[in-house]
């Protein structure tokens, strides 16, 4: 298609043919080209750079700290009770648990303080089962939201996890205030247990350390399953029957010491992150006993690792999120 110059005015014509259909439509003809540089374009919605997309993620904070308390303000609204709830679930898995297996069932024979202990275990399980299983929906729930507007999709799960973290600090505060009052109800309760001494101490400054720590864990796993569950649903259904199997390996109503006949279970469960965080919040608030390094670094390079990997993981599929 070749394009005409004007002999009066020397400037360059619409092309042939684009020129009847721009004058019947009462078009204009440009007055000048202008070049643009192809590098700098990008596609709607691609993925960009990593370290952009962290730059992108962090001035969301305020859209990520307001989405949270919203849904935990409404989530709070649909029950009756409220965020009593948040105490009460696993208040009532801890009686159960204590009644099975610290009375039926005697698993809390060789267990020092041993209501204190199935009350860390039950309280801080089942604070990393909800960040996996919201975490993991945290985008299929969220199709509408990403259809609709452009932002870094890790927003999801973050804003999930920071909505459970909220949501536990009720129970956390519980948790410590039933371990502080365990000494003095464990003679009402049970009148043939043995007299439960407890000490508070420093340590229980570590439990924040701790608590930082289980939440990086906790995010690391939500952005892996988050991803996978976009792609596969059903994942869902499987990632709660894994819960279960990883209830029991994570020593969280019996002592690993069960097992000392099957050497190879206890390492491996020593070295299952939840045992870890467990174990390490026992011997802080329990046993007035400072966790060892060995511990603080298995921990850390699961926390760390994981939210690493777990970014890098949920990043890469950046671009497929949006689709139907």
């Amino acid at each position: 298609m070749s394009t005409q110059t004007s002999a009066s005015s020397g400037e360059p014509q619409i092309p042939l043919g684009y020129g009847t259909l721009y004058a019947q439509k009462g078009g204009y003809r440009p007055r000048a080209v202008v070049a643009v540089e192809g590098s700098e374009l990008t596609r709607v919605l691609s993925r960009p750079p990593m370290a952009e997309y962290l730059r992108r993620l962090l001035r969301r904070r305020h859209f990520i700290m307001a989405d949270a308390r919203a849904k935990v303000e409404a989530g709070n609204r649909t029950n009756l009770l409220g965020s009593v709830w948040l105490v009460l679930n696993p208040l009532l898995d801890g009686i159960v648990y204590f009644a099975i297996f610290g009375l039926i069932l005697q698993s809390s024979r060789g267990i020092e303080n041993f209501p204190g202990y199935l009350i860390i275990g039950v309280f801080l399980f089942q604070f990393t089962t909800r960040c996996l299983v919201q975490g993991s929906r945290s985008v299929i729930s969220g199709k509408s939201m990403i259809r609709s507007f452009a932002f870094p999709r890790a927003s999801l799960p973050v804003a999930t996890i920071i909505r459970e973290t909220l949501s536990f600090v009720p129970a956390l505060i519980t948790m410590l205030v039933l371990i502080l009052a365990m000494p003095s109800l464990m003679p009402a309760l049970n009148p043939n247990a043995d007299a439960i001494e407890l000490h508070v101490t420093w340590r229980w400054l570590l439990l924040p350390l701790i608590f930082a720590l289980q939440f990086a864990l906790n995010l690391g796993l939500a952005l892996f399953t988050a991803r996978l569950t976009a792609r596969i649903p059903d994942l869902t259904q499987v990632i709660s029957i894994v819960v279960r199997f990883w209830l029991y390996g994570s020593a969280v109503f019996f002592s690993i010491d069960r097992f000392a006949a099957f050497p190879a279970m206890q390492d491996l469960m020593r070295v299952n992150p939840m045992y870890i965080v467990l174990d390490m919040a026992r011997d802080s608030l329990l046993y007035s006993t400072t966790p060892s390094w060995t511990s603080w670094t298995l921990l850390s390079v699961w926390a760390i690792g994981l939210l690493v990997a777990g970014m890098v993981f949920f990043w890469r599929g950046e671009e497929s999120y949006g689709a139907a």
